[in-house]
């Protein structure tokens, strides 16, 4: 699980938007894309996220 700490001090590497945490997934708050959590590890890359 991400450290509420942690989630607190990412950024959208797209947009820079804030994220927040949802099922296994870390979103964007602005432009809506999610980056995937592996291995308790967030996977911050624009090339990674899912765009619904």
């Amino acid at each position: 699980m991400i450290d509420k700490e942690l989630l607190d001090i990412l950024a959208c590497p797209a947009c820079k938007a804030s994220v927040e945490l949802k099922d296994n997934w870390i979103v964007c708050t602005k432009c809506k894309r999610k980056y995937p959590i592996r291995d308790d590890i967030p996977i911050m890359l624009i090339e990674e996220a899912k765009t619904d």
